[in-house]
């Protein structure tokens, strides 16, 4: 028996969901085996998923998206770390109900990128998901060496808004390590969007972060007038990242990413990879996935269908955990899960769902091992 789940997202995490379907199999088969490996699709919860995959925890001192210092966590075995952008300019990071569109920035994560580095890493999974920023990626830049300069010959300021101010791109001082071939940098995500435009990160991924459609305009505008500038400066691969996949993903951070030499793959794939996946499915009988909500979203890139169709080339069996269920049996079939499960279907208050997921969690795994383990 594989478990290989994510988080229920704000209410429990892929760790926990792993130990309350434990708990409700082994009411019914006590001597169960069962293996355990949460998973993540490169957005937040990534760097979870690989310390419980036993990679070691490290934790450093970088700035927030607002500037001010945060204690991040990335995760590293061997030469192989996983980073994950969120821990350090992730919307978790703002104070509750509070917004900057235009000026947070992502200045923390490269700080984060250059802790692994300094460690030792020679391979960097760079997952990245639920921003605060939408600077494509200059903090992150910036952070490694990149200067970012005005017509005065001074910084531009923080964030996407800063941009507008931009005149002058200077690279010189990029960390050699990244774009040389030593280390394999990797750009992990489950979004596929270019830079800018209708599918662009302000367009798509600013009104999460606070943006009005002024702001979004700006941000639009600006991270437009980034990619030009860079142009100037690295020729016409600068314009190419910019509507490559992957390039608008997390604010553009990807799209600075793949400026430092990232190769884009599915966050899912990545993390499947790294967590040593292929190992764990070849022993299980069945394989139980599953994150918050499976609907539509699930189907593009996220960690159920990617746990469902290795599971499917593996001729594996496939069964789902969710608290929310807004796909159809058709559309799961077709996703490789024979079956979903959702909290609702024990608990129909969603309310009490939200509140209480562990113990009906539980209930939900009791269910699964009587219709398919006994």
């Amino acid at each position: 028996m594989l478990i290989a789940a994510d988080k229920f997202k704000g209410t429990l995490t892929a760790v926990q969901v792993a130990e309350r379907v434990t708990a409700g199999l082994r009411r019914v088969l006590p001597t169960l085996e069962v293996e355990a490996l949460p998973v993540a699709d490169g957005g937040d919860g990534t760097v979870a998923a690989a310390i419980a995959a036993g990679f070691e925890r490290r934790e450093v001192r970088v700035a927030g998206p607002l500037g001010e210092p945060v204690t991040a966590a990335y995760a590293l075995r061997g030469d192989t770390a996983v980073v994950e952008m969120a821990e350090a300019s992730g919307l978790q990071r703002l104070p509750a109900g509070v917004f900057a569109p235009l000026t947070a920035s992502t200045y923390g994560a490269g700080e984060l990128l250059r802790a692994a580095l300094d460690a030792g890493a020679r391979t960097i999974v760079f997952g990245v998901g639920g921003s605060a920023t939408t600077d494509g990626g200059a903090g992150m830049l910036a952070a490694l060496g990149a200067r970012f300069l005005d017509a005065a010959g001074e910084p531009v300021g923080p964030g996407g808004g800063g941009l507008r101010d931009l005149v002058t791109a200077d690279l010189s001082g990029l960390d050699p390590r990244l774009g040389s071939g030593a280390v394999d940098f990797v750009l992990a995500s489950d979004v596929d969007n270019p830079l800018t435009g209708p599918k662009g990160a302000p367009a798509v991924y600013g009104p999460q972060k606070g943006a009005g459609p002024e702001d979004v305009a700006t941000l639009d505008a600006a991270l437009g007038h980034f990619a030009t500038v860079l142009e100037t400066t690295l020729g016409g691969r600068a314009a190419e990242h910019a509507v490559a996949p992957g390039a608008g993903a997390a604010g553009g951070i990807g799209y600075g990413a793949l400026i430092l030499g990232a190769r884009f793959r599915p966050g899912i794939e990545v993390m499947l990879d790294v967590l040593g996946f292929a190992e764990a499915l070849e022993k299980a009988t069945l394989v139980i996935t599953g994150e918050g909500s499976l609907d539509e979203q699930t189907l593009h890139g996220k960690a159920p269908a990617g746990v469902a169709a290795a599971a499917r080339a593996a001729d594996k069996e496939v069964v789902a955990v969710c608290g929310r269920l807004a796909l159809p049996p058709e559309a799961l079939g077709r996703a490789g899960i024979r079956r979903a499960y959702p909290l609702t279907d024990v608990e129909p208050d969603v309310e009490r769902c939200i509140a209480e997921p562990g113990p009906i969690l539980e209930d939900v795994a009791e269910r699964i091992a009587r219709d398919f383990l006994t």
